[in-house]
């Protein structure tokens, strides 16, 4: 039986090629090696470029070094110096066996974590972890955007309260403040909503705020202000109220002239449009209800206030079918429900007053003018009958007259009645048609005069009268006498006058 040969060489090949995964074991400790990695916590904000220092010393196993996104079963790796990493991440120094560091361009928040740079060595069934540094803590900052504001979808009214909301997003950490300010001064507003909560995740928030409307609004500006850690200054967004308001105008309709034309006169009827907001109107003008061609729409003209106006002019003929006519002015401002005015045309000749009408306030003082002149007319004409009723008793009632004719004393015989009719006196009397009885006579004493006649003796010494039937007496009604001179026997006088004659026979 032959000797077996010795064992001890066997084992030896097979220590040897054992040693690669043998730490210790027929090869180098590595015990002056060192990895230095000496970054506490990085802030840096999104967009940014993170570095990240690590060196080594030369005496190192032989295996690769890379940087892994934090540690165990989760890590992520970010640098490998086989060459195998993302197109944001760069060596420093490229080709250095000691200078590991490198950068990290265009920073996102998911690049926040631990960083670790980690020597390997080169094992039989791959890379195994030799050394590592502490770790670098990477804290990812990100600035809210630019703020963005929304007002109400439709434009209101002065008085009405709406709605407006600013909003922000993409900022890192949570913390943020949205105030308002209108003109500069703070308004009051709730607390920012903020969302979502999820870890390495950036932010967005949002605030709204209620503004009442008022006219002197129209420059106004309402403005958000966002305050965050990563902001040397506030951003701010700003909104002009105007933008967000409407001013409804008024509308009124005149004519000129004023009141009720001539025939075949023109008149001009005129719109006028006031205090609107924004400047954009339509104006129609309507005749009886039917539009008619009222030519080119005039420009609006914007006032100190920041409102705007205009006027819009149609000129008719009057002519006596236009009497009555109604023209109406239609606005119709932001697609609101139009505005309308209308004017009555009023034809002198068949001129009506229209209570409705505003534009003929004048036709109201004519109508009362002409009544007025009528009704002195007719007190004029009352007063002037009652005077003619007045003249016309005076002359009934009117006091008769007396004349008297006494004939001249004669140195001759008597002659007779026949032969000298100035003998004769007479009594003229225009008494009324209506008789009056001796005795009426007698009982209005108190407005009855005598007129006593009496003739006296031819003898040379006169004579009392002996009796009373040698008086004569004419009952006169308010009577004056007067002796009239010797004249012809008195003519026959208009049918109201009657005549007494009174002769007086001589002794």
């Amino acid at each position: 039986m032959e000797p077996r040969p010795p064992a001890w060489p066997l084992l030896c090949l097979l220590l040897l090629l054992c040693s690669p995964c043998c730490p210790g074991v027929g090869a180098q400790s590595y015990t002056d090696f060192k990895l230095l990695q000496p970054q506490g916590p990085v802030v840096v904000t999104t967009r940014e470029t993170l570095t990240l220092n690590c060196t080594t010393s030369e005496s190192g196993p032989v295996g690769p070094v890379k940087w892994l996104k934090g540690w165990g079963n989760g890590n992520e790796t970010i640098y490998d110096q086989k060459g195998s990493f993302p197109p944001r991440v760069m060596r420093v120094v490229n080709g250095s066996s000691t200078d590991f560091t490198i950068r990290i361009r265009d920073v996102r928040i998911e690049d926040a974590g631990t960083y670790h740079c980690v020597k390997f060595r080169k094992g039989t069934f791959g890379d195994v972890l030799f050394q590592h540094g502490e770790g670098t803590e990477v804290l990812v900052h990100a600035r809210p955007s630019e703020p963005a504001m929304s007002g109400p979808r439709r434009r209101a009214v002065p008085g009405q309260s709406v709605p407006f909301t600013c909003s922000t997003g993409g900022f890192f950490p949570r913390d943020i403040q949205l105030k308002w300010l209108k003109n500069g001064t703070p308004v009051r507003a709730e607390p920012p909503l903020i969302g979502p909560e999820t870890p390495n995740s950036s932010y967005h928030a949002s605030s709204t705020v209620q503004v009442t409307l008022r006219e002197n609004d129209l420059r106004s500006e309402l403005t958000c202000e966002v305050q965050h850690s990563t902001l040397a200054a506030p951003l701010t967004r700003t909104y002009a109220l105007g933008r967000a308001l409407r001013v409804p105008p008024s509308v009124s309709v005149a004519a000129a002239p004023p009141g009720a034309v001539e025939v075949n006169k023109t008149v001009n009827f005129t719109c006028r449009v006031q205090g609107f907001y924004p400047g954009a109107v339509t104006v129609t003008w309507l005749e009886n209800g039917t539009e008619m061609n009222a030519g080119s729409a005039p420009q609006p003209t914007e006032t100190s206030r920041g409102l705007f106006e205009l006027r819009s002019t149609v000129t008719v003929q009057a002519g006596e079918e236009k009497n009555g006519s109604r023209f109406t002015c239609r606005v119709l401002h932001e697609d609101q429900e139009p505005i309308s005015s209308t004017g009555t045309l009023r034809v002198a000749a068949t001129a009506q007053w229209d209570p409705s009408d505003g534009s003929t306030g004048d036709s109201k003082n004519l109508i009362y003018v002409a009544v007025g002149v009528v009704c002195t007319v007719l007190a004029l004409l009352v007063i002037a009958i009652l005077y003619l009723i007045r003249t016309k008793q005076s002359k009934g009632k009117s006091s008769p007259s007396a004349r008297l004719h006494e004939p001249e004393k004669s140195s001759g015989t008597t002659t007779t009645q026949e032969s000298d009719p100035n003998n004769l006196t007479y009594a003229d009397l225009n008494f009324a048609k209506e008789k009056k009885s001796i005795r009426r006579i007698i009982e209005l004493s108190q407005q009855s005069e005598y007129a006593c006649i009496q003739s006296n003796s031819s003898s040379s010494s006169s004579q009392q009268p002996t009796s009373s039937d040698n008086l004569t007496y004419a009952d006169l009604d308010m009577v004056h006498l007067s002796k009239a001179p010797r004249r012809p026997p008195p003519r026959p006088e208009e049918s109201s006058s009657e005549y007494a004659s009174v002769q007086i026979q001589r002794q």
